[in-house]
């Protein structure tokens, strides 16, 4: 199954990092998982889940929440309020996408904060939550006194959760002891999924038992036999995945026939100046432009910027993978490209690169460097040139 990135916006204007797991063949419908607290997309139990729910035709995001993994923002400055928000950008983002999540999957606080967030999220028919506690200030319960007076002191402490370290904040703190998690039960309107171990020694069972009391029917419980709470055993995610999948089908909509690729990159004008496009590629947008010399905005880098760029990231790239196989203790690796045209030449286009590597290289590992940046996929491409299909036009 392909693995696609995908990041977006948050109400803070902070880029979240995600990757959506794409079904095969026919699309059941698009889910959306927020990961434990602990955790982050890249989780194996994330990955687990997300895949078992994609292998079953039900296309998945997980990403970072803010101030985790690769996604912007600090943490010591995030909350539960603000993860609910970063879950509604999310939703928007997929709907934008032409993925609206149907399904909601939330795994331990994360499953708190989906049951938080489904209410603003309308295109939700489903919810599920894995190992989630009643109340998001049952994290609390695993601080003392010290721990929640060193927070008040100095902002922040560490916290040992499931044997892991994770940092938690004042503002955070705060948060999580102004929620109601009986009335947010209690107005939830879709289906809810309850799956839990009663082994859990982090979220106990009794957390699931307040889940099931407080919400309306229609509700279904799935007990996790002995997995514990991180579902360390890649069988307890797998079984986990198989579960909500089947449950949630029946609230889907028929399958449909997967859409035809989507383009590696696409460009459309936004109707502000004359050259300026909005650009779509790897799951990120920005601004395409040219400079206001030649009539443009300058609101972003011009096609031959765009070429430029791509023979930098791919080269810094294949440098980077090569000094990684030979063991070189490279540092941070920069390429710089400019382009020009010559007059009366062939070829009439000249890229030259700048190259600066970080790092204790002698003469003939830096030569050796020089020979692999020319052998990079992108100047390779360049040099050879390029076969082109005729354009299709459609309305």
């Amino acid at each position: 199954m392909p693995t696609r990135g995908f990041s977006f916006v948050n109400p803070h204007g902070q880029r979240l990092s995600g990757k959506v797991e794409m079904p095969e063949r026919v699309v059941r419908g698009w889910a959306l998982l927020a990961h434990c607290f602990s955790c982050g997309k890249d989780s194996r139990t994330a990955v687990a889940l997300a895949r078992g729910l994609a292998a079953q035709g039900i296309g998945v995001l997980r990403f970072d929440f803010s101030g985790v993994g690769k996604s912007e923002g600090n943490f010591d400055d995030t909350s539960f309020t603000l993860n609910v928000e970063d879950l509604v950008a999310a939703g928007d983002a997929m709907a934008e996408a032409g993925m609206p999540a149907s399904v909601l999957i939330g795994h331990s606080l994360g499953g708190t904060a989906v049951l938080s967030a489904v209410s603003r999220m309308p295109s939700v028919r489903a919810v599920a939550t894995i190992g989630a506690p009643f109340d998001a200030s049952h994290l609390l319960g695993h601080a003392s006194e010290s721990e929640l007076k060193t927070i008040d002191e100095f902002g922040a402490t560490e916290l040992l959760l499931g044997g892991f370290p994770v940092r938690i904040g004042a503002a955070f703190v705060e948060d999580l002891r102004q929620h109601d998690a009986g009335r947010r039960l209690a107005e939830l309107k879709v289906p809810l999924m309850i799956l839990h171990s009663p082994m859990d020694q982090i979220v106990d069972i009794e957390n699931a038992s307040r889940i099931f009391v407080a919400a309306h029917h229609s509700k279904s419980f799935v007990s996790l036999d002995k997995a514990d709470h991180l579902m360390r055993d890649h069988a307890d995610a797998v079984h986990a995945s198989a579960c909500v999948a089947a449950w949630a089908i029946r609230y889907l909509p028929d399958p449909q026939p997967l859409a035809a690729p989507s383009p590696d990159a696409e460009a459309e004008e936004t109707g502000l100046g004359k050259f300026q496009l909005a650009l779509l590629s790897g799951g990120s947008r920005w601004l395409a432009d040219e400079p206001e010399a030649i009539g443009g905005l300058g609101s972003g880098p011009s096609p031959y910027n765009l070429l430029s760029s791509a023979l930098a990231a791919c080269t810094t790239m294949t440098i980077r993978h090569f000094a990684e196989l030979k063991g070189w203790k490279v540092g941070r690796i920069r390429t710089g490209v400019s382009h020009r045209k010559r007059k009366d030449a062939e070829p009439a286009d000249e890229f030259s690169r700048r190259i600066t590597i970080e790092g204790e290289l002698d003469d003939e590992q830096r030569a050796r460097l020089i020979e692999v940046a020319q052998r990079c996929p992108v100047h390779r491409t360049l040099e050879a040139g390029a076969a082109f299909s005729e354009p299709v036009i459609s309305d």
